[in-house]
C-alpha cells in the first residue's frame, strides 16, 4: 500500500493545510464563474459592444441599410393596399 505510506509520511497538519488550500482555491474558482456569468454583467457588457460596433463606420453603414430596407418594405406595403 504505497498510497497509504505517503499519506503516514504527511503529517495531519500537512493535509489540514492542502485541504484548505484547496477550498481556497474552488472558492475563488466558483466566485469568477459566478462574477462572469452574472446576467446583468453580461446584458451590460453586451449593450456597450452593442453601443461600440453601432458608432463605428460599419456599423453606421449596416444600420442605414436597414433602416433603407425597412423604408421600402413600408412603401412597398402601402403600394399593395
Amino acid at each position: 500500500m504505497r498510497g497509504a505510506d505517503v499519506a503516514d509520511e504527511r503529517g495531519a497538519d500537512d493535509i489540514q493545510r492542502d485541504i484548505e488550500q484547496s477550498r481556497a482555491a474552488l472558492a475563488e474558482a466558483v466566485d469568477q464563474l459566478a462574477y462572469r456569468t452574472n446576467p446583468k454583467r453580461v446584458s451590460n457588457n453586451l449593450k456597450q459592444s452593442l453601443k461600440a460596433k453601432a458608432q463605428s463606420p460599419q456599423g453606421r453603414i449596416v444600420i442605414g441599410v436597414a433602416g433603407g430596407v425597412v423604408v421600402l418594405l413600408v412603401i412597398k406595403r402601402f403600394r399593395k393596399r
